[in-house]
């Protein structure tokens, strides 16, 4: 086509290396002790981060942090003092919170007919208030840092419908409206909310649960034909408190190895 030639782009070119670091920073990620928290911490560690490993569990905490060279932190994030107190210390002892990731979640799998209150209640503590102490005490300590990330664990449960999830499911869900009001709050002072959106992962966990029939039965069923490693998603986790995702807010990024978008699901038997 004929018309004005198009000017040359002169745009600078930044240092994409530089900006998958995290030198100097200090993050805080709760549920560092076990499965993808543990290897998050290795993740932020290897890109420069300073990194809080927050666990329930003291002899896990220590551990993890003693491989990452991390700061071990005992508390309870399900529990508003013990995370006011987690944020306040970790501010004073450090200086600054830079970025905080927050892996923690666990389901118990039981049909709608057979969940009671103590088991609804159980998911939302374990799932979705955490996460809401979060952004109250983490996000306004990286604010107050000068900005910077908070990343959390979603699941596709959150996003799709299954047997036996709906507990979890809504919780998840709710994670994932709660990290995009979030973003739009926190963003006018610097701070981004995203969540890795996992489906199976195999962790120790999920190991235990579902054996090495689960595990070939998950992978059949991935268009990339194997199950998630917790590094993917701690990988996936890393992209998102890097600068590399410095434009990237209220978003859900989901790491399922593709099975979401096939259409139709496998079943048993093979029937279509």
């Amino acid at each position: 086509m004929n018309g004005p030639a198009e000017p040359a782009d002169t745009s600078p070119v930044p240092d994409y290396a530089t900006a998958a670091r995290l030198d100097d920073r200090v993050f805080v990620l709760l549920g560092a002790g076990n499965g993808i928290g543990r290897q998050t911490a290795h993740a932020l560690a290897a890109a420069g981060a300073r990194v809080w490993c927050v666990d329930v569990d003291e002899e896990r905490a220590r551990s993890v942090a003693d491989e990452t060279q991390g700061v071990p932190y005992v508390a309870d994030v399900t529990r508003r003092p013990a995370m006011r107190t987690l944020f306040a210390d970790a501010v004073r002892d450090a200086g600054a919170v830079h970025g905080v990731v927050d892996i923690v979640g666990m389901a118990r799998y039981a049909p709608l007919a057979g969940l009671d209150d103590a088991a609804w209640d159980w998911h939302f503590d374990l799932v979705l208030r955490h996460a809401r102490l979060a952004v109250e005490y983490g996000a306004e300590a990286v604010a107050a840092s000068g900005g910077g990330p908070l990343a959390f664990v979603a699941s596709v449960s959150g996003l799709t419908g299954a047997p036996q999830h709906a507990a979890y499911g809504a919780a998840k869900a709710g994670l994932i409206s709660l990290v995009r009001s979030a973003a739009v709050e926190y963003g006018p002072r610097g701070v981004r909310v995203n969540a890795a959106a996992p489906g199976v992962v195999w962790t120790p966990r999920v190991a235990g649960l579902l054996g090495d029939g689960g595990r070939d039965l998950n992978a059949a069923n991935a268009p990339l034909g194997r199950v998630a490693e917790p590094s993917d998603i701690a990988s996936a986790l890393l992209f998102l408190v890097s600068p590399l995702s410095s434009y990237v807010t209220g978003q859900t990024l989901v790491v399922d190895g593709g099975v979401g978008v096939k259409f139709p699901y496998p079943t048993i038997g093979g029937a279509p």
